[in-house]
């Protein structure tokens, strides 16, 4: 039975998972940069830790920083959110060598469904649905080439990443050389490997995190 949860997210995630853990008498410890000491999820949660720095870098990806905090704090579970270090199964497998419940999905889970590319082809092998989109795309040029066959509007999607970073969306190949080269970099400053998949046609995003078997599933893991 989780007793206290320390919230490694900040913003409206973390607010949503405080107002949940206090309807089920669980208690919660916020985490938060300097930008957000101030922050309303801060004043929310029962306790709260500040992780120093300014930068998402220096802080809510900083995973020594947040076991820290766990621990000093005396936290059984820690619930990531979404994005930030929601799908890193190093994170995963660092809560667990500390005896921390990770609630959501398991590391082995996350390096399947972690790469989009990777994702699409599991969802294939399955006989699931998929939308019109490509494999990985290692040039610009090839890009062109993949892009055009999809149509267009289309999105522009990192294979690795989360929580939207690297997504960009088309509405026309005019556009598609400056978002391929933005989807890269964006990659590079969130420290993934800087690999492009294209295009699901249309506008949408969904974020759904499943519940998997020999995982720590959440009514309130989050979605967007």
């Amino acid at each position: 039975m989780i007793k206290k949860v320390l919230i490694a997210n900040r913003g409206e995630i973390a607010r949503r998972i405080i107002r949940t853990t206090d309807n089920l008498n669980i208690d919660t410890v916020a985490v938060y940069a300097e930008p957000d000491s101030n922050a309303l999820f801060v004043r929310e949660a029962g306790e709260a830790v500040s992780l120093g720095g300014r930068t998402p870098l220096e802080s809510y990806l900083d995973i020594d920083k947040i076991i820290r905090a766990a621990k000093k704090t005396g936290c059984d579970a820690v619930h990531p959110g979404y994005g930030f270090l929601s799908e890193n199964p190093l994170f995963v497998n660092r809560c667990q060598a500390e005896s921390l419940t990770f609630i959501g999905p398991t590391a082995e889970a996350m390096c399947l469904m972690g790469d989009k590319a990777e994702a699409r082809k599991v969802a294939k092998r399955l006989g699931l649905p998929t939308v019109p989109g490509s494999e990985i795309m290692a040039t610009l040029a090839e890009a062109e080439v993949v892009c055009a066959g999809i149509g267009f509007p289309l999105l522009l999607k990192a294979a690795a990443g989360g929580g939207g970073i690297g997504m960009r969306l088309l509405s026309g190949p005019e556009e598609l050389a400056a978002a391929f080269t933005e989807t890269r970099s964006s990659l590079r400053r969130h420290r993934f490997s800087p690999a492009a998949k294209s295009g699901s046609r249309g506008w949408r995003h969904r974020n759904a995190p499943p519940i998997w078997p020999g995982g720590t599933g959440s009514s309130f893991y989050g979605n967007c």
